[in-house]
């Protein structure tokens, strides 16, 4: 076989990691110029710089490669399609080499071009003649394809000695004890707090208490300089966002210099708008640790009335349900194929770095949005958030309505509307008569028909078709958005949003320093110099989670909440029994779900005083669309009963066993609205709210391990037409989901997001396959998608505190 015909031939190797080092590849040997013998190994070529960070982590020789020679062919230059033409060709050295600045040492000759430096300080930790590097050729005959050529794979000198690391005596106290330079962790958090107006002095003051409490120096970190910090610092100050007076060209400039940050790129044409989508490789990792099997929330046409072009926000949740911004889009307008674009480059620069990461949904707040794109690039199931709309309507309220009797009864009766059509059981003629029946309010009126009456055809058939998102969703979402508002429009000088250049350049570094600090473990020890916008407490739902009862007393038409910060003071909510209340605070009068809102709704759904929630009721409707299946196809059923079962389980463990009676009262009660019969094999019917008392039978039965008793499995299984004996039903696919919380819990984190209980931590150990890929159940079912898909609301008021 041909050099080239072998090199070809060999697999594309891609591990499962953020990073990966030559230990983690097969490597091949194929036979090189001179009669070498070459080692060499395929990988994508997107993931080039996942290998030299991973080969830079080496635990026995820690280092850092550079790039010593790079040649590269121009984008304009024609050339011929040769099976061993290069594209490109980058060698990576490591940064201890080539040069020896030790004594006796080697050194090359100088270029032409080079200037010797009058001060070669630092220099002999630095360069000591390592030999290690290795090649990396893109070739013209597969572009997307990386060939590396790894020979010189052993950090030693041209004596075959260690000359860096702990195998080096020489280098004990030295930088190349460690290696070169900072980790990449390290240099975030520093640059990061200069973003937010932290002092050098301050920063290396922290640092060196961290180093002292530890006994001294123990990594590379630990040898952090002054020098360095003032350079990154001074580097900030001297940089501008305006590289061009052309907006368009200054945007493109950057684009160039930072293809890290940048995952979709699309100047202005004749017929497409300009689209830049930012995603530092942070956010990436965010993205792929919190939305595998997790929720992505898009957070669309943020600046509208201030900036040159809005900015659409993909957010996720972290361990704590806060949201985390793992992309941004920038551009003038979305139009579908528009999407479908940047959505597809988004995702194969997800899956190029973790092939099995897959979402359990996706929430959007626009009617308009793209959900045929969502389904066909995320293949999973879509939410529809309000928060938007709520929260407008309620600002609107409380301006042009001075009277709050009058602002409670308009706001219960749009809350009313949205959920019964939300329900199934509601069309946009609700507006209609809303509009006849307050008619005297005719400021908000106006502003309702100018703003809203328009769009409420497209917001019915988005809430109709559509699950609701919960409350807990839209109060992240309400406080990312306060976030980002003063993070990124604290400017004094505000023509300056009217530049796309200074809004692209804001994102990447201040508003980028600010979010990941958020989820910096360390920065407590920098709460003295907080300002405002570092800020990041707790959501409102955090918040009315940590009210107590004892602070809440309901009279008639409203509630009254004490004040956690002021206890002489009491908060008056109206209509306390629906997120369209109203509450005297501050932010609610914003427009905003406050904490005393939420605390209110769950106090009354824990007296049993109020329905359960929309989310609540779609998801028992999912689960009796699933029930009413045909009763030869009773898998359906079986996976519907073991799914809820499970599901109450864990809600279970998390709120308490006390919990128990109200969640089957508000089963009892949203199953009786439905009074559906489900039919056997046998022709025997029963009601659904004997199914229900047929689930908590179950749950109350199940043992500690998580499988159901024999009994009650036998009976429910042999109603539904199918099992009767389950020693013979060890293969069957619906008690494999019975007895296998990993193998629902991924379905579960496919079907639903919990509020107040999302999937990021009541499903946080799935490791099952999905339901459309185990038992491709979503093909036969005779129920709509939305009917079944990613219900939101178990918690909020709903299942687990009913």
């Amino acid at each position: 076989m041909a050099r080239w015909d072998q090199i070809l031939s060999l697999p594309v190797q891609s591990p499962p990691t953020l990073e990966f080092s030559s230990a983690e590849l097969v490597w091949s040997k194929v036979e090189g110029w001179r009669d070498n013998i070459d080692r060499v190994a395929l990988i994508p070529f997107a993931r080039v710089d996942d290998f030299v960070r991973g080969e830079s982590a080496n635990k026995e020789c820690p280092t850092r490669f550079h790039v010593e020679a790079r040649r590269r062919r121009p984008a304009e230059t024609t050339y011929k399609p040769k099976v061993d033409g290069i594209l490109e060709y980058i060698l990576y050295w490591c940064s201890f080499g080539p040069d020896d600045h030790r004594k006796g040492g080697i050194v090359r000759p100088s270029r032409n071009t080079y200037v010797p430096k009058k001060k070669p300080s630092g220099r002999p930790n630095t360069k000591r003649g390592c030999t290690c590097h290795f090649i990396v050729k893109r070739l013209i005959a597969e572009p997307s394809v990386a060939l590396i050529i790894y020979n010189q794979d052993k950090h030693v000198d041209k004596k075959g000695l260690p000359c860096h690391g702990p195998q080096d005596k020489k280098s004990a106290g030295t930088r190349a004890m460690y290696a070169p330079y900072i980790s990449e962790d390290l240099r975030l958090r520093i640059m990061s707090l200069l973003y937010v107006g932290v002092s050098v002095e301050t920063i290396m003051q922290r640092h060196n208490e961290s180093v002292e409490k530890q006994g001294g120096p123990c990594n590379r970190d630990d040898l952090l300089t002054h020098r360095y910090v003032r350079r990154q610092e001074r580097s900030i100050r001297r940089s501008t966002y305006e590289l061009d007076t052309d907006d368009a060209v200054s945007v493109s400039m950057w684009v160039e210099n930072h293809q890290n940050q940048v995952f979709f790129y699309e100047n202005f044409s004749d017929s497409d708008p300009f689209i830049l989508g930012i995603q530092t490789e942070w956010q990436l990792q965010q993205l792929i640790r919190f939305g595998n099997h997790g929720l992505l929330v898009s957070d669309s046409k943020f600046g509208t009335n201030k900036l040159k072009y809005p900015i659409h926000s993909l957010v996720v949740f972290n361990s704590d349900n806060k949201a985390i911004p793992v992309a941004w889009i920038i551009t003038p307008r979305c139009a579908s194929g528009d999407t479908l674009r940047w959505m597809r480059a988004l995702y194969n620069r997800v899956h190029m770095k973790d092939p099995k990461w897959k979402l359990a949904g996706f929430i959007v707040d626009d009617p308009l949005a793209d959900i045929l794109a969502i389904r066909e690039v995320f293949q999973c199931s879509v939410l529809i958030c309000f928060w938007r709309v709520r929260r407008a309507w309620h600002k609107s309220l409380i301006k042009k309505c001075s009277e709050l009797e009058t602002c409670a009864a308009i706001a219960k009766r749009l809350g009313q509307a949205v959920h019964r059509i939300c329900k199934g059981d509601g069309t946009a003629d609700l507006f209609e008569e809303f509009m006849e029946d307050f008619v005297d309010v005719a400021d908000f009126l106006d502003y309702f028909k100018a703003i809203w009456y328009p769009r409420l055809g497209l917001w019915t058939s988005a809430l109709r078709t559509l699950p609701l998102a919960s409350q807990e969703t839209c109060s992240s979402m309400e406080y990312y958005h306060n976030q980002l508002k003063l993070r990124l429009l604290n400017e004094k000088d505000k023509s300056v949003y009217q530049r796309a250049d200074w809004l692209v350049d804001k994102l990447g570094t201040t508003v980028h320093s600010y979010f990941w600090l958020d989820e910096y473990s360390g920065k407590d020890d920098f709460a003295r110099y907080w300002k405002d916008e570092w800020m990041s407490g707790l959501t409102a739902w955090q918040k009315s989670l940590q009210i107590p009862d004892s602070d809440v007393l309901v009279e008639g038409e409203y509630s009254k909440v004490v004040d956690q910060e002021d206890r002489h003071q009491v908060h008056v909510i109206w209509n306390p029994a629906s997120e369209y209340a109203l509450c005297d605070c501050n932010w609610a009068k914003m427009g905003n779900l406050c904490e005393h809102i939420l605390k209110s709704i769950k106090y009354l759904r824990d007296k049993g005083s109020i329905t359960p929630s929309v989310s609540m009721f779609q998801y028992m409707q999912a689960l009796v669309d699933m029930l009413h299946c045909p009763p030869h196809d009773s898998l359906i059923r079986d996976h519907a009963l073991s799914l809820a079962v499970w599901v109450q389980k864990q809600l279970n463990a998390q709120l308490g066993p006390g919990s128990g009676q109200s969640k089957r009262q508000a089963l009892q009660l949203t199953a009786s609205t439905r009074g559906v019969e489900l039919v056997n094999a046998s022709n025997r019917t029963h009601t659904l709210t004997d199914a229900v008392d047929d689930l908590a039978e179950l749950q109350h039965s199940s043992s500690a391990t998580g499988n159901l008793s024999s009994r009650q499995v036998d009976r429910v299984a042999t109603e539904n037409g199918t099992l009767t004996d389950m020693s013979h039903a060890v293969g069957h696919p619906s008690v494999e989901m019975q007895t296998s919380p990993l193998s629902i819990s991924a379905c579960a984190s496919q079907l639903f997001s919990l509020d107040g209980i999302t999937s990021a931590n009541v499903f946080s150990d799935n490791g099952g396959v999905m339901i459309g890929e185990e038992l491709d159940i979503t093909k036969n079912l005779p129920c709509t998608d939305t009917s079944f898909a990613n219900l939101d609301g178990f918690q909020d008021g709903g299942l687990g505190q009913s």
